[in-house]
């Protein structure tokens, strides 16, 4: 998964907002950083203000998630 697919999804996912999405941006998340690095999600995170909608906290180790 690119970047840009990444941010496409996790929008999907903030229109709805419920915990199931929360756990879907979990998920790309985990995506991310196994192919890409920290920094990667972190700009996410910040980027789309993934703290604010999920609590979602940068430095965050998601590389687990979904796995």
């Amino acid at each position: 998964m690119n970047i840009d697919r990444a941010k496409e999804l996790i929008l999907v996912q903030l229109q709805f907002s419920s915990g199931y999405n929360r756990n879907a941006v979990r998920m790309i998340l985990g995506d991310v950083q196994r192919t890409f690095d920290q920094q990667a999600v972190d700009a996410l995170i910040n980027e789309l203000g993934l703290d604010q909608s999920f609590g979602l906290k940068v430095g965050t180790d998601f590389s687990k998630v979904g796995k």
